[in-house]
């Protein structure tokens, strides 16, 4: 109200409102300040108007920044990102990851798998910066699947984006994936990247090729790139999964196994610009022979009793 009354004092009307009370005699003519008090009554709410306008266009503003520093808040999201000896690209990710969801409401959990590098440091450091970002930390290195279980156990939000640690995906894509699961119904429980012009060797691109034909056809799950680490899911669906190493690379087949429904978008995928992969083709060769047995395997013991009513 301090303002509106500086705005009055500067126009002519309201000088001119003072100087006729003071030649008004206080006994002789009562009625006389009559006009002017309406004058003074008039001014101030002509004034209140502008500062009340401005108030309304402020506060949607405002009001997103206060929401996303609040940490009791539930966000929406949570994307959850798993790392290791990813001292280099960590931080840039963060950063990238807070200007891509903007003013939604988000929170960041990064997981350092136990990093032998500066990548801790560097992210703890970055707390001051991004106050979405929750950083946790790994004993014993446990690899990329237990780090994505780990962030998914401690994240808030219902719908869970995972992204590879390297930097290779790009979190401009992930807003969308997250925001077409979010207006989804709970029977799509999961939003799967699929990698457009793959920024990798030739003999890794090759590898994937195969890999990804070979488990479509014995596990039937719709997936051309279960590689991308890029996917939005919900966590109440990812918690009903059975877990074990290297479960983020089955997840479509085993959403569709638990009944739910899974979709996929295409997204971009950029060059490694710091450090150095930690797969290499005949690891993830030797290691899929037994994932892949052992899903299949799940999927021969798995009955659907496709919903449950309670009467």
């Amino acid at each position: 109200m301090k303002t509106p009354a500086k705005t009055a004092s500067a126009k002519a009307p309201a000088k001119a409102a003072p100087k006729a009370v003071k030649q008004t005699p206080a006994k002789a003519a009562p009625k006389a300040p009559a006009k002017p008090a309406a004058a003074k009554a008039a001014a101030p709410a002509t004034a209140v108007k502008p500062a009340a306008r401005t108030a309304a266009k402020v506060a949607p503003k405002a009001a997103p920044k206060v929401a996303m520093k609040d940490p009791a808040a539930v966000p929406d999201f949570s994307v959850v990102v798993p790392v290791f000896d990813e001292g280099e690209a960590a931080p840039a990710l963060a950063r990238e990851i807070a200007a891509a969801f903007g003013d939604r409401s988000y929170e960041m959990v990064f997981v350092n798998d136990a990093s032998r590098d500066d990548t801790l440091a560097r992210l703890t450091a970055l707390k001051a910066e991004l106050p979405q970002l929750r950083v946790l930390s790994h004993r014993k290195n446990s690899g990329q699947s237990r780090a994505v279980r780990s962030g998914i156990l401690a994240a808030r939000g219902g719908i869970i984006v995972t992204l590879d640690g390297d930097g290779q995906n790009d979190p401009a894509d992930a807003p969308r994936l997250a925001e077409r699961l979010k207006a989804a119904p709970q029977t799509l429980a999961m939003v799967g990247g699929e990698r457009v012009k793959r920024q990798d060797s030739e003999a890794k691109r090759w590898a994937s090729r195969w890999a990804n034909r070979i488990r479509r056809k014995l596990l039937n799950d719709q997936a051309n790139d279960t590689g991308c680490g890029l996917k939005a899911f919900r966590r109440e669906a990812f918690l009903r999964l059975p877990y074990f190493d290297h479960i983020h690379r089955y997840l479509p087949a085993l959403m569709l196994r638990e009944g739910y429904e899974i979709a996929f978008e295409p997204v971009n995928h950029r060059h490694r610009e710091t450090g150095a992969s930690k797969y290499t083709n005949w690891g993830r060769l030797k290691a899929s022979l037994t994932d892949l047995l052992g899903v299949m395997w799940l999927n021969t013991r798995a009955r659907n009793p496709e919903g449950v009513d309670e009467v």
